[in-house]
């Protein structure tokens, strides 16, 4: 049985953010992509994740892969999980809880955005890329600005309150694969480092380029749920 693909976008993502991911996956995979625009916490997202998948059947294989934001949610649901999971992929993410130092950027942050919120945007666009077009620039700018700032105070609330599933996560025993951008300003590379540490059976993509991933690098996104879904079938 072919698997059903979960995709959790990231912070001020809509499912436009894997539009370059998707023509690339095998042809015959099921693909269902997570809202998180809506909730105000890590919980409530993964509970509307799991809301999606509610018609599939016991035996039907799962991947989740979660982006930036998204990979916090996936984590949620790997370690409270409602079903069995297969396979999972954390993009540009980290496995650590928020620290006073983030706390105090994230509430800069969220002053700033209430101020005045293109401008916060326009910083979005150039720590979270490397070596962008403006067509990508033009791309994220767009799709940014029209989820708007009450949906990324909520977001940033929610990544603020999440959970330390570091105790969990050295328990997992499903394959698991972790990617980062090398230039990554947001979620640098030892964090994914620290990940792996706690999922020592993890492996690591490393991909020349900054955050975005699902954005500026589709191909190796793709290629790597089709790697992990590989590694997961028994032989």
């Amino acid at each position: 049985m072919k698997p059903v693909l979960l995709l959790i976008p990231g912070m001020l993502n809509n499912a436009s953010v894997w539009q370059h991911v998707l023509p690339l996956l095998p042809s015959d995979w099921s693909v269902r992509i997570a809202n998180v625009l809506t909730q105000d916490s890590m919980a409530s997202m993964a509970h509307d994740a799991w809301k999606l998948l509610d018609d599939l059947e016991d035996a039907q294989a799962l991947i989740i892969a979660g982006f930036s934001l998204g990979g916090y949610v996936a984590l949620e649901m790997l370690t409270n999980p409602k079903r069995q999971v297969h396979a999972a992929a954390l993009l540009s993410t980290s496995v650590l809880p928020e620290s006073s130092e983030s706390r105090a950027v994230r509430e800069k942050t969220m002053a700033a955005m209430q101020k005045d919120f293109p401008k916060v945007i326009e910083g979005i666009l150039k720590f979270s890329t490397h070596e962008a077009s403006d067509a990508v620039l033009d791309e994220l700018r767009k799709m940014q600005l029209a989820i708007g700032c009450e949906a990324a105070l909520r977001q940033t609330h929610a990544i603020m309150g999440r959970s330390d599933h570091r105790a969990k996560l050295s328990t997992l025993t499903l394959p698991i694969a972790l990617m980062c951008g090398e230039y990554d300003r947001v979620t640098p590379p030892e964090l994914t480092r620290q990940s792996q540490a706690c999922i020592p059976h993890a492996s690591i993509t490393w991909v020349p380029t900054g955050h975005m991933l699902p954005v500026q690098q589709p191909l190796a996104v793709a290629q790597c749920l089709s790697s992990l879904w590989e590694s997961s079938l028994p032989f």
